[in-house]
């Protein structure tokens, strides 16, 4: 198991006219914790695109515990479970500066070569720098 951190502070520009973060947001902080994870393991999309694999989001989930605020610093948690084999599962905790759980979430991604457009297994290249740490 892997858990990576990485904070952000809460814009003025995701809030909604209550001041809470906009339920829609939630993905594009998800995409902050996991791309964080991956660039700590060592590796980054851009360095898997160079590579010709990408990899789209296939499913999430979220669930809203309690709302996060304009100008929260907010600490997302990316775990990863388990070896990727055809897909890759990413799960998420977001907490605000109290250490309160705001919002849990998962995501479900897939591995694509961009020649073919196709699915394909996780790459032996990419399996290797995980196994160093998962």
């Amino acid at each position: 198991m892997y858990i990576s951190e990485t904070q952000l502070r809460v814009r003025y520009a995701e809030t909604d006219q209550m001041g809470f973060v906009y339920y829609g947001n939630y993905p594009a902080y998800y995409e902050v914790g996991r791309t964080e994870a991956l660039r700590q393991l060592g590796t980054s999309y851009h360095e898997m695109e160079k590579k010709n694999v990408m990899m789209p989001v296939i499913d999430m989930n979220v669930k809203y515990k309690k709302p996060a605020r304009y100008d929260d610093l907010l600490t997302i948690r990316t775990t990863i479970r388990e070896l990727p084999i055809m897909r890759m599962h990413f799960l998420y905790e977001i907490f605000n500066a109290k250490k309160e759980l705001l919002n849990i979430g998962e995501t479900t991604l897939v591995f694509i070569d961009m020649n073919r457009n196709r699915p394909i297994a996780c790459p032996d290249w990419l399996t290797e720098i995980f196994k160093q740490e998962i």
